[in-house]
């Protein structure tokens, strides 16, 4: 059985303990005929009390099947002496749902919980609910694959050592301009956002990094490899390129203002509307760059093949 399916049976086997339909066709109550308040509700979720009103319970997701239960279209059955309606699930997270009901709020959770609380909310057919977790859930992702593994210091460390690889590491957002970081195999490592301002990167490999809107600004790049290497938004105005490979790098939007390109093979690179203005080019092989919306403004292009 699928997750979906074992999901939907779980539901209509809720409803089934709370509804029961009578011979004319129209659920009945189970065990009381009262009618609902029009205001109050007491709730008896897995042992958990709790006092809201219809409204909260329809207005919001009146797809739900808390909005059906309490519509009015049914009677629903109640404790003969406290009147509560007891539903047979988690009573934890269900303080979260009636926030999210009143006020279209979701707190912010732990993976586990957020998890714990998504159940919840598909069971109850919550969809807002539902969509809302799952965006939180992606971001709080998303933040977290960008915490950097390592310090400056750690860093520092790590460049006494003969041989330095940091490949696969995720050092995004760390500070490390104007180190000497020549020879350093930062191969498919997460460099978002990192600062290597003024930085000796000589003959050091990005192969296939993610190093959005990372800064290169005055580094020493040369010989570099940066096959694959995604750049997009990067700032590299005044470094110095010269023989780098960037064959199949993405640098659309980067700014590589006045920097020099000499003996840069560029092929397959995606340089779409890059700021190469004043940036020394000369010589070097364009024919299968991508440069649509480029700004290429007083770029030395003598001698370059386009």
């Amino acid at each position: 059985m699928g997750r979906k399916e074992s999901r939907e049976r779980e539901r209509e086997s809720e409803r089934n303990r709370v509804f029961e339909r009578g011979p004319s066709g129209v659920e009945e109550a189970m065990g009381s005929s009262t009618p609902w308040s029009p205001s109050r509700v007491l709730l008896d979720i897995g042992g958990k009390k709790y006092s809201t009103t219809i409204d909260t319970l329809t207005q919001r997701e009146p797809e739900s099947m808390l909005a059906a239960m309490f519509s009015g279209r049914h009677t629903v059955s109640q404790d003969p002496e406290t009147g509560m309606v007891f539903v047979d699930r988690d009573g934890k997270y269900f303080r979260h749902i009636l926030n999210w009901l009143r006020d279209g709020v979701i707190p912010t959770l732990g993976d586990s919980e957020y998890q714990e609380l998504l159940r919840e909310a598909e069971y109850y057919q919550l969809i807002g609910l539902v969509e809302h977790i799952n965006i939180c859930m992606s971001k709080k992702k998303d933040e977290d694959s960008s915490l950097a593994e390592l310090t400056r210091k750690d860093i520092i460390k790590c460049v006494q050592s003969d041989k330095i690889r940091f490949r696969g590491v995720n050092l995004s957002g760390l500070n490390l301009s104007k180190l000497d970081l020549s020879f350093v195999d930062f191969t498919y490592a997460y460099l978002q956002k990192t600062s290597f301002l003024s930085a000796n990167l000589q003959k050091a490999k990005f192969g296939d990094v993610e190093a959005d809107s990372s800064i290169f600004q005055d580094a020493i790049l040369r010989e570099c490899e940066f096959t694959g290497a995604n750049l997009h938004g990067a700032i590299l105005d005044r470094a110095n390129l010269q023989s780098a490979n960037l064959q199949g790098a993405n640098l659309s939007g980067a700014n590589l203002e006045g920097a020099n390109l000499k003996g840069a093979k560029l092929s397959g690179a995606n340089l779409e509307f890059a700021n190469l203005q004043r940036a020394y080019l000369r010589e070097v092989d364009l024919r299968d760059t991508k440069l649509l919306g480029a700004k290429l403004g007083g770029a030395n292009l003598l001698g370059a093949i386009r």
